[in-house]
């Protein structure tokens, strides 16, 4: 569904220096240097896949989403998606695919969503039936109730976002790019919008390419990621490898009957904390089952479990050291 070779994004960015007399130069002889905002990016995504695209800020993930959907023109390399080249822009095209972003909107803000949604069934040739059935059954699908003949600007967060979404799959597309698509939501809300993308996955096995700076939607949706740094890819991957590969470690958490000496503990991982009974070690894998055995062994136990780090922490590590797949 998507194939991407070499994608390669280049900037021109004036340069300026302070000052009159940099002023004047500027305006008279202005010179450029050259920004690589993607670097000899490759990819491909099969259809019905859920992939998440991660990278820190400025790293050159919404410049590809926007590469890939034809709202600028890559520099070199080649893509295709849906068998078609994006910069073209052709009607076809178009039909098959949506972009949402969560920092901006499309919705009317003083009308009712309806007559927003109203306009772009008629943008895409929708007949008074099929449009009714549509916005009947994404509605329900993401509980907007009567929410859509309310103005726009009367609207929660949450719900705003949900009618967002049902603008941008009004007419049904194959493929879906969402950047940041649950920003500044709740927690509520956030679950809402997941559970509505699974399941628009499920029902239509559309593909979507997934950006988030929440890593709760990464994992409730993706099993594959793609990481992005200072322009180029650095991994691609499912998460599951991602953890083996770059967290070497466990958490043990372990609550004793008695409270516990530091220093002896220390003996069997990196302690953490310790709150008199309570105690966390970071323990490699590696020597995980003799570590838990010897503590089992050696204190009475009441509980004890072993966690993976949090994915954020894993990532973080992934982004700090530039780790090339």
């Amino acid at each position: 569904m998507i194939d991407v070779q070499d994608l390669t994004k280049v900037y021109p960015v004036a340069i300026k220096t302070p000052g009159l007399g940099g002023t004047f130069r500027h305006f008279f002889r202005r010179s450029y240097r050259q920004v690589e905002a993607v670097r000899q990016v490759s990819f491909h995504i099969a259809p019905g896949e859920v992939v998440g695209f991660l990278g820190p800020n400025g790293a050159g993930k919404t410049t590809t989403l926007k590469m890939l959907t034809g709202l600028i023109h890559p520099s070199q390399g080649q893509v295709r998606v849906a068998g078609q080249v994006p910069f073209q822009r052709t009607p076809s095209f178009l039909r098959q695919i949506t972009l949402v972003m969560g920092q901006k909107q499309q919705l009317l803000w003083d009308l009712p969503a309806l007559d927003s949604l109203r306009i772009n069934g008629a943008i895409y040739g929708l007949s008074d039936r099929v449009f009714r059935d549509r916005v009947a059954e994404l509605s329900d699908l993401l509980e907007l109730g009567d929410k859509l003949n309310q103005p726009v600007r009367k609207l929660s967060l949450g719900e705003r976002m949900k009618a967002e979404m049902l603008a941008a799959l009004l007419h049904r597309p194959q493929v879906l790019f969402l950047d940041e698509p649950t920003l500044g939501l709740d927690v509520n809300a956030q679950v809402a919008v997941r559970d509505f993308l699974r399941e628009y996955n499920r029902r239509y096995q559309a593909t979507i390419v997934l950006t988030s700076h929440y890593m709760a939607d990464i994992t409730a949706l993706c099993d594959r990621v793609l990481l992005i740094y200072q322009g180029g890819l650095i991994y691609d991957g499912s998460l599951e490898d991602l953890l083996t590969r770059f967290a070497p470690y466990r958490e043990v958490k372990v609550e004793l009957a008695n409270p516990a000496d530091g220093p002896l503990l220390a003996r069997y991982g990196d302690l953490e904390t310790l709150n008199g009974c309570s105690a966390s070690l970071i323990v490699q894998r590696g020597a995980l089952t003799q570590s838990v055995s010897r503590i089992l062994a050696e204190f009475a136990v009441q509980d004890l479990t072993v966690t993976d780090p949090p994915i954020e922490e894993v990532i973080g590590r992934v982004f700090q050291a530039g780790l090339v797949a």
